[in-house]
């Protein structure tokens, strides 16, 4: 790449970071203020395009254009403050973590009612009055409105400190961000000061959104997209620092920039096309900064924070009155295969649940009991569907050591990534999760001549008898009973009380003389490894596999899987896999805006059951013995 195109791509860089700083600074706002892991900013975000494009296209001119981008930030603001005060004030007191479920929930609401306004098409708007030119840079021709993003980002910067430094909203937000129980001891409505907050970081949202109508067109999957780069800003820049979410943005737009200009490069053994790389670029700037710095760029270690949320119960051991019912449902499933003969589907359905099962109960098993939030989950589910169908396409191994290589397969890469990722905690901890899973992802889709790259590997159907669905049925809940059994065996253990005891507190299990980074480590590797049987199940149901198992949507419906249920439960990950697959599957076959009716459903369990569906119950139920 010769200079003057480094330098040409270095600009285009500097003008897409203004729309990655608008989306990660308004998301930082919210999380420091409020606690809430707002994936539904994404959204907001996504929101901004369309609205901005529906100014411009239907006004028309100056006035469409640059009026919309400013009532298109107002609007989406308004929005913001409505989702905080119609849901998410309901949810405060629920553990911070669940919070998730409910954004992730108006993540389906709004993608579908978008659709519904706008279609699906993909839609461009005009370029922008007063800047369709371009100037001359090194013999290239930058458009004038990339000249202006690149401008207007460091501006906004600059408002954003003066008004956290110099204004009284701005020493409350601070002051929010670091005690807010003093705060609100202060005399300050917290109410007020959370809707004010939420409202700007979802206009700055909408406000970058719609200042890229002009650049990219308005598209469906911007949401799930944008939020994924907005966390690898504030993650990479600094929790709480506006400044190092800037300079995140930039780091990352550049490397983006870079590795489109290098383009394919033949390294003997595989070709790699770095444009593609562009997909997985932020996640390995992420890993690389995290581990060096684990808490940003301009971040520092974080106080502890006082949660606002009702202190969690322990986990117990089940008592006999679940055990008969849990011995009942095994009896149910056992029989299945009868009552499946006059709808075969059952079978089919009955596998997807069992390996979502699986799946949802080696998450918990870190994320509850460790305490270690991973939202990169899906690696090891993808690495044991892999490991599986690999052997099988090459080296053509029997089934059963292929479901027997996939554990271990996915049990060494929770080795090494867990390595890492248990010296952080908390967001840091769950974002370098994420970015060693999509690593992963970007390995698995460039290293074509291996894995088929984004066809992946077809034709991994299992043998006789096993290629009966009901024979293949019991197999995989025979293996699902096995993997519950096998954590629930290690939770109760001393292994597993230690476990608990690092969660809980550090200092007082180290001064025990517990090792607790080492706990979490195999911990971490155990929940791979059964997570590995889950998707070298998944390898064999399916007949093949393709990158979209280790995509990050797989992971989040394994949290979501987690949270349904409820954190603090052996029988939550299980009851909120079996739901969420069950009304997955009943939903899509309802209606095309199935998103949308998921999202309601999901949002009225959060809102009935705030602590999961088994949690709920469990409340419940020892309410009403105590009252006995």
């Amino acid at each position: 790449m010769t200079f003057s195109a480094f330098f040409f791509q270095a600009l285009n860089g500097l003008s897409t970071a203004s729309g990655l700083f608008f989306i990660a600074v308004g998301l930082s706002l919210i999380f420091g203020v409020s606690r809430i892991i707002n994936i539904a900013h994404g959204s907001l975000y996504m929101l901004g395009t369309y609205i901005a494009y529906s100014f411009a296209t239907y006004i028309g001119g100056a006035l469409g254009f640059w009026g919309g981008i400013v009532a298109t930030a107002l609007i989406v603001g308004v929005i913001g403050a409505l989702i905080e005060i119609v849901l998410l004030r309901r949810v405060y007191r629920a553990p911070e973590l669940f919070q998730l479920l409910a954004t992730f929930a108006l993540v389906l609401v709004i993608n579908d009612a978008t659709l519904w306004i706008w279609g699906p098409e993909d839609l461009l708007g005009p370029r922008a009055p007063g800047l369709r030119g371009s100037i001359e840079v090194l013999g290239r021709q930058l458009p004038s409105y990339d000249l202006f993003l690149i401008v207007i980002g460091p501006l906004v910067l600059l408002v954003l400190h003066f008004s956290l430094a110099r204004t009284r909203f701005g020493r409350l937000v601070r002051a929010a961000t670091q005690d807010r129980e003093m705060v609100s001891a202060l005399g300050v409505n917290q109410a007020v000061l959370f809707t004010s907050v939420f409202a700007l970081g979802a206009a700055l949202a909408g406000f970058g959104g719609a200042l890229q109508v002009a650049r990219e067109p308005a598209n469906l999957a911007t949401d799930l997209v944008a939020i994924g780069d907005a966390f690898v800003v504030v993650v990479v820049g600094g929790m709480g620092s506006i400044t190092g979410a800037y300079l995140a943005a930039v780091i990352i737009a550049e490397v983006k920039a870079v590795c489109i200009g290098i383009g394919v490069v033949d390294f003997g053994f595989m070709t790699v096309n770095f444009s593609k790389l562009t997909l997985v670029a932020e996640f390995l700037v992420m890993a690389v900064v995290l581990i060096v710095r684990p808490y940003g760029l301009l971040g520092r270690p974080q106080a502890f924070v006082r949660s606002i949320a009702e202190p969690e119960d322990p986990i117990r051991a089940a008592m006999p009155a679940l055990k008969a019912l849990g011995a009942v449902v095994l009896v149910v499933l056992l029989c299945l295969p009868l009552l499946a003969q006059t709808s075969p589907y059952l079978l089919i359905l009955g596998i997807d649940v069992l390996i979502a099962v699986i799946f949802a109960t080696s998450l918990h098993f870190i994320m509850g009991p460790g305490g270690m939030h991973s939202f990169g989950h899906a690696a090891y589910f993808g690495l044991g569907a892999y490991g599986a169908a690999l052997l099988v396409k090459w080296l053509a191994v029997p089934m059963g050591i292929a479901l027997l290589a996939a554990p271990l397969v996915a049990f060494g890469g929770a080795l090494l990534f867990g390595w890492f990722a248990v010296r952080l905690s908390g967001v840091y901890l769950a974002m370098l999760t994420l970015a060693f899973a999509q690593i992963v992802w970007a390995l698995v889709f460039q290293w074509e001549a291996l894995t088929g790259g984004s066809n992946g590997v077809i034709g991994v159907w299992p043998p006789p008898p096993f290629d009966k669905a009901w024979v293949y049925y019991l197999l995989t809940l025979v293996l699902a009973v096995v993997g519950v059994l096998l954590l629930r065996r290690f939770l109760f253990a001393p292994f597993g009380y230690a476990m608990r005891a690092g969660r809980d507190s550090v200092l007082r299990a180290e001064a025990i003389g517990i090792d607790v980074k080492r706990v979490h480590w195999l911990g971490f590797a155990i929940a791979g490894c059964v997570c590995g049987i889950a998707g070298g199940l998944f390898a064999f149901a399916k007949g093949s596999i393709s990158p979209e198992t280790i995509h990050v949507s797989r992971s989040i419906d394994g949290l979501v899987m987690v949270l349904l249920g409820g954190i603090q439960t052996l029988t939550g990950p299980i009851v909120g896999a079996s739901v969420f697959a069950t009304l997955q599957d009943t939903v899509m076959r309802q209606t095309e805006y199935w998103r949308a009716l998921l999202g309601l459903i999901i949002l009225l369990l959060v809102l009935a059951f705030p602590q999961g569906i088994v949690g709920a119950f469990s409340s419940l139920w020892r309410k009403s013995g105590v009252k006995s």
